[in-house]
């Protein structure tokens, strides 16, 4: 047998979904041409299983989450303890440490090595639900303290992202960057008749890729809009992406006469590449992202960003894009700053920043932290288990 079976779990996917779908679909990939064996769970409206691209998916039926905009857990316990003890995994990897942390401390009683990712910070998402700071922060540092300790390793793709855990103490948090594919995203996808279709003649084009919920903050991208319009600067926006927020967007859009074109979630990925490297500023202004694919894919594609200074976006673009305070002022200044720059000049600064991010250099830190070898090697034998973390 090749390689580890390395059993995946993850809620909140949908076949619309953005980032973390992108992420688990690379890593399979990438799990699988290093001599792995990737089962990746999911919750979908029907049971399925099925052998592709990143390795085997099983989807297990899970209940919606009201509010949502379609997102599904996966709630039977029972039902998915039992899956776990069928595929016998050598590793195990969860990227939800909020209803499925109890996972880590099924992989401890089976003596399984476990990685928990942490997409985001607990704080950050609790803050942009309303939580107020000070019981966030609370909250916060007694769900990492029970994940810290219920898996065998905490993957954070940032410093940023690292840093709730090592104010606690905890040292078992390694730190694994996402990536990008530098040969999809590239300059190269720039498309002057797609520009046209939103931006006429000098116009500014503006571009949010991401998923329109509460903690994503999409509103502040229309703010950003309204701000530089009142400037005098003729600028446009294009939202790629759907969720349970977008009829308000779209009524307060055409309430105040904003040129906002709404796009839904984008399945041809070619055309949503095409969109990246044909907009002028790509902005991220969700303030507890960890890592923000879509934005590194717009560098990749050679278009800046402005992000959250409250987020960790910052340490990801560095000086191919600008951090801006939280506030459609913050926001549109920053605009305003790389646009004065010479556009040739900011566009080759993103991409440089970009090649920074293979997906091999995140495949790579994963397997790491899983202790499994980059490129595994045939036993002559029947298969075994292999462990090497501390379960």
């Amino acid at each position: 047998m090749n390689g580890l079976r390395i059993v995946r779990m993850a809620n909140f996917v949908t076949p619309s979904s953005g980032g973390l779908r992108t992420a688990l679909g690379e890593l399979g990939r990438g799990y699988l041409a290093a001599g792995h064996a990737p089962v990746l769970i999911v919750p979908g409206g029907r049971p399925g299983d099925e052998e592709t691209a990143q390795g085997r998916v099983i989807t297990l039926p899970g209940p919606m989450l009201p509010g949502t905009g379609g997102y599904r857990v996966l709630a039977d316990r029972r039902a998915l303890t039992r899956l776990l003890e069928r595929l016998a995994p050598d590793r195990l990897e969860v990227s939800d440490r909020t209803t499925l942390r109890w996972t880590g401390e099924w992989a401890r009683r089976a003596r399984v090595p476990s990685v928990m990712v942490s997409h985001e910070t607990a704080d950050g998402v609790l803050r942009t639900w309303g939580v107020p700071p000070g019981l966030a922060a609370r909250s916060a540092d007694r769900l990492n303290r029970r994940t810290a300790w219920a898996y065998s390793r905490v993957v954070c793709t940032t410093e940023w992202a690292e840093r709730e855990f090592v104010r606690l103490g905890a040292r078992n948090v390694v730190r694994a960057p996402l990536g990008v594919d530098l040969e999809r995203c590239c300059p190269r996808r720039r498309s002057q008749v797609l520009r046209e279709r939103y931006a006429r003649g000098g116009q500014v084009l503006l571009l949010m890729c991401s998923r329109l919920s509460v903690e994503k903050r999409p509103a502040a991208a229309l703010d950003t809009l309204a701000e530089l319009r009142t400037r005098a600067v003729d600028a446009v926006l294009v939202v790629a992406g759907d969720g349970p927020l977008r009829p308000s967007l779209v009524r307060r859009a055409r309430q105040e006469r904003l040129p906002v074109h709404f796009l839904g979630y984008l399945a041809d990925r070619a055309e949503l590449t095409a969109l990246q490297a044909s907009a002028d500023v790509c902005l991220a202004p969700g303030p507890a992202e960890t890592f923000g694919l879509s934005a590194l894919e717009a560098l990749a594609c050679g278009t800046p960003v402005v992000a959250s200074a409250s987020s960790a976006l910052p340490e990801v673009i560095g000086d191919a894009g600008l951090a801006a305070p939280d506030g459609a002022r913050g926001f549109a200044d920053a605009v305003a700053e790389l646009l004065s720059r010479p556009e040739r000049a900011r566009r080759d600064a993103a991409r440089a920043r970009a090649g920074l991010f293979g997906w091999q250099r995140s495949v790579d830190a994963f397997l790491a932290a899983h202790e499994a070898p980059v490129r595994a090697v045939r036993a002559p034998d029947a298969r075994t288990p292999a462990r090497g973390l501390p379960a």
